[in-house]
């Protein structure tokens, strides 16, 4: 009996500590869990389209710092038939003559080529993709990754676009685009061949919930890092207005501002003021980024997306759907409202909306705030007018860029606020002037709203990146290899291409600014080495520049190296190892072989395999496919194995991008 209830007592004793264990473990899974849904996401690059040829961030934060304004009359090299949008005694004829908007440059040119694309194919592709395939590639190598290495990896790609009516209906197509007009027009495409020109397996998706589009992209992108279901992301958005479409039926709705410009919050605001632009950020988690050595511009603490439901009209904005909106993305943050310093604003300068949004930023960000700690706000289409479906993340690249500077940026047109929104107790304020960013004692902090003709809202919380960590200096390659001070290699795919590439070159070189050694690692170590080459060798800025120049104009000067890779299979590497006998073994293998390559190289004495690696890296930086390698038996084979077997990769150098008119804008 007393054996038996020892037994019993045991099992029992047992299964209290099981279970106690099996505790331990679901709660160590939920707080995993729960981390993870909330794990900071690092914004690693930007880059953008925008109009008024502002080709980079830099360029945009330089025209928001300065309180400037971006409008134009309508393009008149896209075959737009202007006169049969209303009859010609209509009262809304007279308006086409007073439309304003922003407009990319040069949206018709495009490097075939360089992307593989046969000139037939560029033509029946909507710029939409071609300006995020060239933005896209841009992105990845401003954060010093070679795109060839993101082959085959867990890389997502997540993109604001929709048809934009870029191709002609099926009785007036165009011969040319016959069997390309469907991968050419689909906006599901759009992500699609971004994943395929550089072979990423992570998901991709193109969104299209109109304004709101690339917001909710980037928190889609955000979602699946956060889940492990990428490792990288591209996300953004781009509108192109290949038609006056939504002009035309604008100027009916009598939605368009009469001078062409968005007068946000403003009293005199009369209506939006439609432009066109690109923009992708690079994502990675923020401890992934950190571990890898990736700048972080800034991380995105929280997001959240909604839709208005049943409001007071289709596309009317709902301010309870808003509210909501902003208090799911709070909570993403784990944020209180008063940790908010600033919002950038969707902002379009309607006389419906800003009302609507203010009163939304009233009830959430506003609510219990003191008057002395006032939420600010302001918005970019002020600025640049309404991008669309670019919207969303021209506005976060321009609050990326104000985290950084420290500043928050005037919003321009808006002298008088809006008498419809109630400023009386002085919690959400108009940023009427450009301010310094308040110091509150904890990092900076930004929302961002956009808020589509759809009903989907989207909300994001941006917040300064942490401090750098101390980056030991290292010696650079000129200084190990006994260089020249400023040794640049220059890669393309094209001749055209690499004077195009020393264009952009002096551009950075005529900067004081500029570092030289971070120039040289970055030309050397993190771009692709292309068919077309050239090396500046000089011991100064003012000598380079003159190597530059000739390089840009096709001439030749001392200290400028020009060639063109040859054909790969005619050079074979040779790891000897160390010791008396490397050189008599050497010499015995390549008199053994039967049918030897043009050229044998022969390595330094390598035994290691730390040594071999190097020189496996180094052969693979100068685009070389030996046919043969061969090494001792002190080498590890599976270095011989990687040198012969990785391709070279079709990559260029940081914005390389000689304009084509391949393909063509208007039909």
């Amino acid at each position: 009996m007393t054996e038996t209830s020892n037994t019993d007592s045991e099992r029992l004793t047992e299964a209290l500590r099981a279970s106690l264990m099996a505790n331990e473990t679901l709660k160590r899974q939920n707080h995993e869990l729960q981390a993870a849904a909330q794990e900071p996401i690092a914004i690693v690059a930007m880059g953008c389209r925008l109009p008024g040829g502002l080709a980079s961030p830099e360029a945009l934060w330089r025209l928001v710092e300065a309180g400037e304004t971006v409008s134009s009359a309508l393009p008149s090299d896209r075959g737009w038939q202007l006169d049969s949008l209303f009859p010609a005694d209509s009262p809304l004829h007279e308006r086409i003559a007073h439309w304003r908007g922003g407009f990319l440059d040069e949206v018709a040119g495009f490097d075939a080529p360089f992307f593989r694309i046969s000139d037939r194919e560029a033509q029946a592709m909507d710029p939409q993709q071609r300006l995020l395939l060239e933005v896209s590639w841009e992105v990845l190598e401003r954060a010093g990754i070679v795109p060839a290495t993101l082959k085959n990896s867990a890389t997502g790609v997540f993109l604001g676009a929709t048809q934009n009516g870029y191709l002609a209906d099926l009785e007036r197509r165009n011969p040319a685009a016959d069997g390309y007009r469907l991968q050419g027009g689909l906006s599901s495409i759009v992500s699609g061949r971004i994943a395929f020109v550089l072979g990423l397996r992570g998901p991709a998706v193109t969104v299209d919930t109109a304004c709101s589009a690339s917001l909710t992209a980037i928190h889609l992108a955000v979602q699946s890092l956060r889940s492990r279901e990428c490792a990288l992301a591209l996300a953004g958005g781009v509108t192109v207005m290949a038609t006056p479409e939504v002009f035309a039926e604008f100027t009916r709705q009598n939605g368009l501002a009469a001078d062409g410009h968005c007068k946000a919050f403003a009293e005199q605001a009369d209506g939006t003021c439609f432009a066109e632009g690109a923009g992708v950020l690079l994502l990675e988690r923020l401890a992934d980024a950190q571990r890898a050595g990736h700048p972080v511009l800034a991380v995105i603490r929280g997001s959240a997306i909604n839709q208005d439901g049943a409001s007071n009209g289709l596309t009317a904005p709902s301010g309870p759907a808003q509210e909501q909106v902003i208090q799911l993305a709070l909570q993403n943050a784990r944020l209180r409202p008063l940790d908010i310093d600033v919002v950038e604003a969707h902002g379009t300068g309607t006389a419906l909306g800003d009302p609507i949004e203010a009163s939304a930023l009233l009830n959430t960000y506003g609510r219990g705030r003191p008057p002395e700690r006032p939420l600010w706000l302001g918005s970019l289409k002020s600025n640049i007018g309404h991008t669309q479906l670019a919207a969303g993340v021209a506005s976060v690249i321009k609050m990326v860029m104000a985290l950084n500077q420290g500043v928050l940026s005037k919003t321009l047109h808006a002298q008088e606020p809006s008498s419809k929104i109630d400023w009386s107790e002085q919690t959400v304020r108009l940023l009427d002037r450009a301010r310094p960013w308040p110091e509150t004692g904890q990092p900076r902090r930004a929302g961002v709203s956009s808020f589509g003709f759809s009903g989907t809202n989207a909300h994001l919380i941006l917040e300064q990146a942490p401090p750098a960590t101390q980056v030991t200096r290292h010696p650079t390659i000129a200084e190990l290899e006994g260089l020249p001070a400023i040794s640049f290699p220059l890669s393309a795919a094209c001749a055209e291409g690499l004077r195009a590439q020393a264009r952009q070159t002096i551009a950075l070189l005529e900067d004081p600014a500029t570092d030289l050694a971070a120039l040289n690692a970055s030309l050397a170590l993190q771009r692709s080495a292309l068919d077309h080459r050239a090396v500046i060798l000089a011991a100064q800025r003012e000598d380079a520049l003159v190597q530059l120049r000739a390089l840009a104009e096709g001439r030749h000067v001392p200290g400028l190296i020009q060639g063109q890779r040859s054909p790969s299979g005619t050079t074979a590497f040779l790891f000897s190892g160390q010791g008396r006998n490397g050189r008599a073994w050497g010499v015995s293998c390549t008199s053994a072989v039967h049918r030897s390559p043009r050229h044998w190289t022969r390595s330094a004495p390598l035994s290691t395999l730390a040594g071999a690696a190097a020189q496996e890296r180094h052969v693979r930086r100068q685009g070389q496919r030996p046919r043969r390698a061969a090494g001792s038996h002190r080498l590890h084979p599976a270095s011989l194995v990687r040198l012969r077997g990785v391709p070279v990769p079709d990559a260029a150098a940081f914005r390389h991008r000689p304009r084509r008119a391949a393909g063509s804008l208007h039909r």
